[in-house]
């Protein structure tokens, strides 16, 4: 039987790459995006859905349950980014910022799960982050919102797997799509003790999603994930050196590990 795969922030970045990779292989996608009035050149549907508000996911799966009569796949690809210092960030930018990243994905995950433990079976991807793993400096926000989100989906995984359903993460590493427009940047205040090295940061990241491998390979990932019998909890995707800094933060020293992300940060 033919599988509908539901994929969250599917108007552009690693969403839009996932969607059409698995419309193109005859999956039936369901796309979602907070405007999708603004894309109808997409070969798959989009609902409207706005992560940060759970009057627009329980409106989004009452549209869902006219369209579809089943949901195999649940894919938690939609996020945002947001930059700052610990001491400077604006504390409710960060809480919105949670609101998309981890209570968004949640909340979607809870409304799937009655459809997919019906069926006896469905997988649930959350897309997080090389980051989850690391407190990247600057960063400490998003890689805080994608860390909650691995760690609840290792608790996740253990809870459903009675029912036929599994779960696992996928985090990519710096892939070349717009997120840098998308992200939430608090301002490099004049005068702030964090002025030079902020703006240095910030040049480093963006110059990291724009030398960002193809999106092509996370959506040939998801495909893999889909198509396997049993899943892994977590997996990575992305740039050698990027994928290496998992296994080097479990081997080395925790001080010899910080010196290395401050060096690549230039702190």
């Amino acid at each position: 039987m033919q599988q509908t795969v539901l994929v969250t922030g599917a108007s552009s970045g690693l969403g839009k790459s996932i969607a059409t990779h698995l419309h193109s292989l005859g999956y039936t996608v369901i796309g979602t995006s907070r405007s999708p009035h603004n894309y109808s050149d997409l070969p798959f549907p989009l609902l409207a859905l706005d992560l940060s508000s759970q009057a627009s996911i329980d409106l989004f799966f009452a549209e869902l349950a006219t369209k579809i009569t089943q949901l195999d796949v649940l894919v938690n690809n939609a996020g945002v980014g947001i930059t700052g210092a610990v001491e400077e960030v604006n504390l409710n930018a960060l809480r919105a910022h949670f609101d998309t990243n981890f209570f968004g994905p949640l909340a979607m995950i809870q409304q799937a799960l009655p459809l997919m433990r019906s069926a006896g079976s469905g997988k649930i991807i959350n897309i997080t982050s090389i980051g989850a793993s690391m407190g990247l400096p600057f960063r400490g926000g998003y890689s805080a919102s994608k860390g909650a989100l691995q760690l609840i989906s290792e608790a996740l995984r253990m809870e459903v797997a009675e029912f036929g359903i599994e779960v696992c993460t996928l985090a990519p590493g710096d892939y070349a799509t717009d997120i840098a427009s998308r992200r939430y940047y608090e301002p490099n205040k004049k005068g702030s003790p964090y002025e030079a090295m902020y703006q240095d940061s910030l040049s480093t990241m963006d110059e990291h999603v724009d030398e960002g491998n193809d999106p092509i390979e996370i959506a040939r990932a998801v495909e893999g994930f889909i198509q396997r019998k049993k899943l892994r909890p977590h997996y990575a995707v992305g740039p050698f050196m990027q994928r290496l800094s998992l296994t080097l933060k479990k081997l080395l020293p925790q001080k010899v590990f910080e010196r290395l992300l401050k060096n690549h940060y230039n702190l």
